[in-house]
């Protein structure tokens, strides 16, 4: 029997959401599988991935092939660098305790390194977000000025209406009173 670890697809149309399982190769892709070793979600930024590292390593012990995208995610979480060690344990490389400090020491950088990831993304996100409230603020701040522009030039205009409409008035008054005055 060939056995793979591979990605079984959940979720909804365009939201899709995995589960790492260990399953029979001519099973179909969502059917039967023998064991579940974590989950994967790739909508997420970074991707979340849990996974069971130590059984992941006894199954690619005992012989099971993942997929490249599986490959891929066993490598990320460190899976393939464990079953590495052990490899070298058995050679008489190093000891246990040396195999599991080295371990632990990678995953501590890969932690560091996707931390450092998330505060970036949260950097760039709040950069953009303050670079959008600054634009916007401009754009506010150019509508009032043109705002006030045009109140001015209809008050300037309401003013030259009135100056013209008083000179005319004033003409007639003047004539007015010449005609009473010849009266």
């Amino acid at each position: 029997m060939s056995v793979k670890i591979r990605l079984q697809r959940h979720g909804k149309k365009g939201k899709p959401f995995f589960h790492i399982v260990v399953a029979d190769a001519r099973a179909r892709r969502d059917g039967r599988f023998i064991e579940k070793l974590g989950t994967y979600n790739p909508i997420t930024n970074p991707a979340t991935i849990e996974l069971d590292v130590d059984a992941a390593v006894k199954w690619l012990n005992n012989g099971a092939q993942p997929t490249d995208t599986a490959r891929a995610i066993l490598s990320y979480k460190g899976a393939l660098l464990k079953k590495h060690l052990q490899g070298g344990v058995a050679k008489g490389a190093f000891d246990e305790a040396e195999a599991e400090r080295r371990f632990n020491a990678w995953l501590e950088a890969k932690e560091k390194a996707v931390e450092n990831k998330k505060e970036g993304l949260a950097k760039s996100k709040a950069d953009a977000k303050q670079a959008a409230l600054e634009a916007e603020a401009k754009v506010n701040a150019e509508r009032l000025a043109a705002k006030e522009a045009q109140l001015a030039e209809a008050k300037a205009a309401e003013e030259a209406e009135a100056a013209v409409s008083e000179e005319p008035a004033a003409e007639e008054a003047a004539e007015e009173s010449a005609e009473g005055g010849e009266a």
